[in-house]
């Protein structure tokens, strides 16, 4: 299931976030009060296992962060996270939306690829370890 994330999901998330290659938890700080998009997948018991940040302005969204629960990955949590998330994007007015990736992450790479997005450019100096993020675009 995919719904909003709500307040009470936030330390649950923070957990969740832990599992990324550069961890954010200003943005996730931030997002949980702020105006962004954020989506969570849950379990069927409505536990939290994935979410998905987005931000936008009035025609481009932006995919700030989308992390699942390692043992609950590959089970199309991520492809559902950014479904919902083009939804909520279009709904706001955004005819693209943009993300971007580190190089050496193939499996992310291959999931966006395989939902329409294409490489647009690279972010020099972009992660910490000094490589540059593959920046990618989609039509909404």
């Amino acid at each position: 299931m995919i719904r909003p994330a709500r307040a009470a999901d936030r330390e649950r998330l923070g957990e969740i976030q832990t599992a990324l290659r550069e961890p954010n938890p200003a943005l996730l700080t931030y997002a949980a009060d702020g105006p962004p998009l954020v989506l969570v997948s849950t379990t069927p018991d409505d536990e939290p296992v994935g979410y998905l940040v987005a931000f936008h302005d009035e025609t481009v969204g932006y995919v700030a962060e989308i992390a699942v629960e390692p043992l609950h990955r590959r089970e199309g949590r991520a492809r559902r996270l950014l479904a919902a998330a083009f939804e909520g994007l279009r709904d706001a007015g955004c005819s693209r939306v943009r993300l971007t990736v580190h190089p050496a992450n193939g499996a992310a790479r291959g999931l966006y690829e395989s939902v329409g997005f294409e490489a647009v450019g690279r972010e020099p100096d972009y992660y910490d370890d000094g490589s540059a993020g593959v920046t990618m675009e989609r039509a909404l």
